[in-house]
């Protein structure tokens, strides 16, 4: 009888030790996992956890990126072309759970959207008062119509040579924004985005609003903003609990940061510390 005791407690001890041991794994390595078809009717994405997650858990902030058209359609692998996923394989660190949807085709819907947010505080520790948005192009439209129709779940947004479909903007009024677009934009006119920021001044609804013309920088230039690191610094800046939700305008980037934004980051090599887990959730 005691010996089987001690046996079992031999067990126990083995299971908590190799647990113990998964855990410690986990901890020395970032990974980027798929998730598809666990949100009926939604998108599909990508997940990032990074290398200090496993310590920060519900202090850990979270990243939405929204791609552009030439990102849409069935093939995850696709959204890994460019964006905050790149950036991190590349070098750049990222202290945020980054989550990356992929449109399968037309605008980005923000209920969608809003259910890959809600699936992840269900299956990730987090910190719900730190979501920022971000997006390019289609996804710049699709970050305004989010941030327009849940600002309260928004700490900030920035939108990147894009526009807004909403017909109420009030709503983009209450979240710290950084709208920016290229002079030089032949695929999507600045137009589009300065009707959005004209808008918010006319309502009074410009008081958290930064916005940008960059002269002569054309669409895809503004692909490296994704890549640069007071990108990332300027969205951690804001929490909704900041105390009148103020917009930080001591980070600027100008057309001559876009051929910089890959300097800092690890070497420019690859991270070989990012593991792209196959499995899928």
């Amino acid at each position: 009888m005691i010996y089987a005791l001690h046996s079992k407690m031999k067990q126990l001890l083995l299971v908590c030790m190799m647990l113990c041991y998964s855990q410690y794994l986990l901890a020395q390595y970032d990974f980027i996992r798929p998730v598809k078809d666990s949100i009926p009717g939604g998108y599909n994405f990508w997940v990032y956890t990074p290398l200090d997650y496993y310590y920060t858990l519900e202090n850990t902030p979270v990243i939405i990126f929204l791609h552009g058209q030439s990102l849409c359609g069935n093939d995850l692998n696709k959204v890994r072309r460019y964006g905050p996923l790149d950036a991190i394989v590349k070098g750049r660190q990222i202290d945020a759970l980054v989550i990356v949807p992929q449109n399968p085709g037309g605008s980005w819907n923000p209920y969608k959207i809003n259910q890959v947010l809600e699936w992840t505080k269900n299956n990730y520790s987090m910190d719900s008062t730190r979501v920022y948005v971000i997006g390019m192009s289609l996804g710049g439209y699709g970050t305004l119509d989010f941030t327009g129709t849940y600002p309260n779940k928004v700490a900030a947004a920035m939108a990147l040579c894009g526009g807004c479909t909403l017909k109420d903007k009030t709503g983009l009024g209450k979240v710290p924004l950084w709208i920016i677009h290229g002079t030089a934009d032949r695929a999507v006119s600045i137009k589009e985005s300065k009707v959005v920021v004209d808008e918010l001044k006319q309502t009074n609804n410009d008081k958290r609003l930064k916005f940008d013309w960059l002269k002569g920088a054309s669409h895809g230039a503004l692909a490296r903003i994704l890549y640069m690191n007071k990108t990332y610094e300027w969205l951690f800046s804001h929490s909704i609990l900041d105390n009148g939700r103020p917009v930080n305008n001591d980070i600027d980037i100008v057309k001559s940061d876009l051929s910089k934004a890959y300097q800092d980051m690890i070497s420019g090599s690859p991270d070989p510390e990012v593991v792209y887990d196959k499995t899928i959730y």
